[in-house]
């Protein structure tokens, strides 16, 4: 398949949009030597020249900071960092730079999830109201028809968030199972059932995500809920135009702080997240049941008659052929933008993490890159 017709498909569904503006400063942070990575087609390409084709795109749209990590054979061949994590103080990004992760936090949730699952303490299809009413939906009958696995599908006919309603309510837009809009709100009330399943606040849910999935995995610096050294070693948050945004006056800042938001609030790190996607292309800590379910078609996102066919499962986007076997997912929050892709098969993938609103498409640029037969 045209990797150029996957790549234009995939970006205009995503709302993926692409501004050229004034340069940025890219000197790499570490030195790698110009050694052959393989591609997602197995063709082997070098990293300097991935280098150059970063440091060209974060010139084209004004990307201040980029952290990458690419994965071949299930480890981590190539890690490279570029640019500022702080542009006015002039502070590179490093390995200990830290970025909001925005919506792969779904992904890795989703994960989480699957442990209470194999507890035994919460069955995919059942009510969530019989484990905890809501009471800021409890006015419309149709929520008690909502269950874990329509949340992680993002079915539950909740919209994104209430704030970006006319009257910034909670409502049910569809018959719950029926259609898809993706949806942080229903991914916030299943993270509020694990609360009240374990009969914690928000800091024991992140401590029973450190117990369960990041502990295990080896993930020293990533976390849901902002701790200091998190806070400490994040890089600042720019504007498209790259201007710096004040995160401190920050409505969204502001409203998550303290709170477990499994649909935008992992802070994290390429190498830390590389180990979760190791992690589940190599199929640890769940079962094989619990990865079936979880890379399982459940939404379609394409019209039929598209070359292209997209899919959420539980907690990830998936294609046809090629991607098969390929799961993905972008996130964009104010000034931090991201994306991965994981191919469980050929225990390939990469994550690039930015400081602007720009880092989404980078990863669908570095993808149509990687799908290359010649360089």
């Amino acid at each position: 398949m045209n990797s150029i017709y996957i790549f234009k498909t995939i970006s205009t569904f995503l709302f993926l949009s692409l501004v050229t503006n004034c340069s940025s400063q890219n000197k790499p942070i570490q030195n790698i030597k110009n050694i052959s990575i393989k591609n997602f087609n197995d063709i082997e390409v070098s990293t300097d020249s991935i280098d150059s084709f970063i440091k060209l795109k974060m010139k084209e749209q004004n990307i201040p900071g980029v952290s990458i990590a690419i994965i071949n054979d299930s480890k981590v061949l190539y890690h490279q960092t570029f640019g500022y994590a702080n542009k006015e103080e002039k502070l590179p990004v490093t390995n200990k730079t830290i970025f909001e992760g925005a919506s792969i936090s779904k992904s890795v949730f989703a994960s989480f999830v699957m442990t209470y699952v194999e507890e035994g303490k919460l069955d995919l299809d059942k009510p969530l109201y019989e484990y905890l009413s809501y009471q800021d939906i409890e006015y419309d009958d149709r929520y008690k028809k909502i269950t874990a696995r329509i949340v992680l599908s993002h079915r539950s006919g909740f919209p994104n968030w209430r704030e970006n309603e006319d009257d910034r309510k909670l409502k049910i837009k569809f018959e719950p199972g029926t259609d898809y809009e993706y949806s942080g709100e229903g991914y916030q009330y299943l993270a509020m059932v694990l609360k009240h399943i374990d009969g914690t606040d928000w800091n024991g849910l992140e401590d029973a995500f450190q117990k369960k999935i990041a502990k295990p995995l080896g993930l020293e610096h990533t976390t849901f809920i902002e701790d200091e050294y998190t806070r400490l070693n994040k890089a600042e948050p720019y504007k498209n135009n790259g201007e710096l945004i004040d995160w401190k006056n920050d409505y969204w800042y502001k409203k998550d702080q303290g709170i477990f938001v499994p649909a935008a609030s992992i802070r994290t790190e390429p190498i830390d997240f590389s180990k979760w996607m190791i992690g589940m292309m190599n199929k640890k800590i769940l079962s094989e049941d619990s990865y079936k379910e979880l890379f399982k078609h459940h939404s379609s996102l394409s019209k039929p008659t598209a070359e292209t066919q997209l899919y959420y499962t539980l907690g990830f986007t998936t294609a046809n052929e090629p991607f098969t076997t390929s799961y993905f997912h972008g996130g964009t929050n104010d000034g931090f933008t991201c994306f991965y892709i994981m191919d469980v098969s050929k225990k390939w993938g990469y994550v690039v993490f930015t400081n602007s609103e720009y880092g989404e498409t980078l990863g669908y640029r570095l993808l149509d890159y990687l799908l290359k037969e010649t360089y």
